[in-house]
């Protein structure tokens, strides 16, 4: 059950930041590394998905459930994490 209550914390803390981040995104986010406000907020609904799968999975006391969701969802917090490390695009690239 570690697993899953892992799960539901990291979910629950992408999402917060990939909410705020769409909110007040700044001029890297934007023009830099292509994340735009509706990117952010794809992630956050992504990440509350994920967060109501390992909440059920926890209810249901399924702990190979929860390996396996946290295991597909910390692929995608390490797509959203690496979008930030892509650097700026050189203009004649």
């Amino acid at each position: 059950m570690n697993y899953t209550l892992v799960g539901l914390a990291l979910s629950l803390g992408v999402a917060a930041f990939a909410w705020q981040s769409s909110r007040s995104g700044g001029f890297y986010d934007r023009e830099v590394y292509g994340m735009h406000a509706v990117v952010h907020r794809r992630f956050a609904i992504a990440s509350l998905v994920f967060a109501a799968y390992f909440a059920a999975i926890y209810a249901m006391r399924s702990p190979s459930a929860g390996i396996a969701g946290l295991a597909l969802y910390s692929l995608i917090a390490v797509f959203y994490a690496t979008s930030f490390l892509q650097g700026a695009h050189d203009p004649d690239e």
